[in-house]
């Protein structure tokens, strides 16, 4: 007995911390929200109360559930460490609202806070915790400052939340500031089925749904057409989209080759992946010369393959009429268009050039599909772009 009982004692002082351990054998972890981040500055700091002191709730439309998640955090772009003194999740009700009874608090390593170093992404341990598809989550962190370099994602087109003290587990923040930016979060995954996976969108501001509303964006209505099909039903869609963004040189954020290890590798049980950029690069006033961008797809195939990862183009959509109208762009987005459905370096194409343009005036997209800045869509149009992929593309 006195063996059984020194046993017993020995497996309690070294069973894991709720949460943690090893995860069941009969499934993965798998992507269903992320945000591509990049560094902060004037342009999308937060309102006040700022950092100090503060909580955050930030709002996130999943895309495929489970009953046990994670959700990682980014101070990817910090100088300094950023410490979170506390972080939930719960269920939104709407606005800065939580459903009753839904919140729950995050642990790191078994502890209620934790510092993130400069540079780094963390995960919070595993959470039993019922998150619906297609549904939205709140996260909420208290905060006693942040690294002047602070990371974000300004593209959020939905509200987050500011207010003074510590309330991450308030059923509303009624005097919250109200501010359109994620910062430091970056993903919520999901442990899955092994056949589940997810599909990743590198794009720029079309994919991150720039004039967009509700959940709109492309990805968002992708999502919503995979999980309406029971063969597609367990497939994420991770949208890693940055307005601005450039596969080559400037634009906003880190180029797309220089984001690809943190933005699509990364990513939890990514199978798939969608490039739709370029012509930001074309739009520049010392554009790259269409073989430069040809080159760039070609390595961001070679290092999907080399992770397994199957890698379909997008065609550049047309923008005649807008901004970034002129006769050298619209030759050289045609001669890259031909290459992405002709070369065979991809493993599908995904023609949403043909899906949007106006049949009358191919140089410019269809009335149905432009938002009236004959660049970006609004959602209708990004409703066209969804449909205009097929569904099969996604087998294993």
């Amino acid at each position: 007995m006195k063996i059984l009982a020194a046993c017993l004692l020995a497996a309690l002082l070294v069973a894991p911390l709720s949460g943690q351990g090893k995860e069941p054998r009969d499934g993965h972890w798998v992507g269903s929200w992320a945000a591509a981040q990049q560094r902060g500055d004037s342009g999308n700091a937060p309102p006040q109360p700022g950092f100090a002191d503060t909580t955050l709730r930030q709002i996130v439309h999943v895309s495929i559930g489970g009953q046990r998640i994670r959700v990682r955090f980014s101070n990817e772009f910090g100088t300094a460490a950023l410490h979170l003194l506390a972080a939930h999740v719960a269920i939104s009700a709407g606005g800065a609202a939580i459903q009753p009874g839904t919140d729950r608090a995050l642990a790191f390593h078994g502890q209620p806070d934790v510092t993130i170093p400069a540079g780094a992404p963390m995960w919070s341990d595993a959470l039993d915790f019922d998150a619906g598809a297609l549904s939205d989550l709140t996260v909420s962190t208290y905060l006693k400052g942040a690294p002047a370099d602070f990371t974000t994602h300004p593209g959020a087109r939905t509200a987050s939340y500011l207010q003074a003290g510590d309330s991450v587990s308030a059923a509303d923040l009624s005097e919250a500031a109200q501010t359109e930016h994620w910062y430091f979060l970056s993903g919520v995954d999901v442990w899955a089925r092994r056949t589940a996976g997810a599909v990743v969108v590198l794009g720029d501001s079309i994919t991150d749904g720039r004039n967009a509303t509700n959940n709109g964006r492309w990805p968002d209505d992708l999502a919503r057409r995979l999980r309406a099909r029971r063969s597609t039903a367990e497939i994420g869609v991770l949208n890693a989209g940055i307005g601005g963004n450039c596969l080559l040189y400037g634009g906003l954020g880190p180029n797309a080759l220089a984001r690809f290890d943190r933005d699509v590798l990364a990513q939890s049980g990514a199978r798939w992946l969608i490039v739709l950029e370029g012509i930001n690069d074309l739009g520049s006033r010392a554009p790259p010369t269409p073989e430069e961008l040809m080159g760039a797809y070609a390595q961001i195939v070679q290092r999907a393959h080399a992770h397994a990862m199957r890698v379909f183009g997008a065609t550049i959509m047309p923008v005649g009429g807008s901004f970034y109208s002129s006769a050298p762009l619209e030759s050289a987005r045609q001669k890259v268009n031909r290459w992405i459905r002709t070369s065979g370096q991809f493993d599908g194409v995904i023609d949403l050039d043909a899906a949007t343009r106006d049949p009358r005036n191919p140089e410019r997209l269809a009335p149905a599909a432009d938002s009236g800045d004959h660049l970006h869509p609004a959602n209708p149009g990004y409703q066209i772009m969804a449909d205009a992929i097929d569904l099969k593309l996604f087998r294993w």
